[in-house]
């Protein structure tokens, strides 16, 4: 029994957590359509954040995507601290009929990757 629980937790976990591609995040970066947006905290957010980024709290989202994303199909770069909420975040914007979603994932994974913009 306690493995059966262990195996549900682990697996929900993972379904969560989403899947972070840091290869198509930067190759995406590379286009000059995309939008870099940082779902953490404002006090995250001060303490660090990738160049041209936006910080847009996953909870504030879909109120504020259109004037940051107006065009559905560019390509749009999520990051946040450890990929969970940028995952969130990447759920939204698909249901929101975004098509070109990326789930970065975490800030310090990426901050040495990602090129000036």
């Amino acid at each position: 029994m306690f493995r059966l629980l262990l195996l549900l937790m682990i697996s929900t976990t993972t379904a969560i957590a989403g899947d972070i591609d840091n290869s198509a995040a930067l190759a995406a970066l590379q286009r000059p359509d995309s939008i870099l947006i940082d779902v953490r905290t404002a006090k995250e957010h001060s303490e660090g954040a990738l160049p041209g980024s936006t910080r847009i709290e996953t909870q504030d989202l879909a109120e504020r995507i259109a004037d940051v994303a107006p065009d559905k199909h560019a390509p749009v770069i999520l990051y946040c601290r450890t990929g969970r909420r940028s995952s969130a975040a990447q759920d939204l914007l698909q249901q929101l009929g975004y098509s070109q979603v990326i789930n970065a994932g975490g800030y310090d994974d990426l901050k040495q990757a990602v090129p000036p913009r």
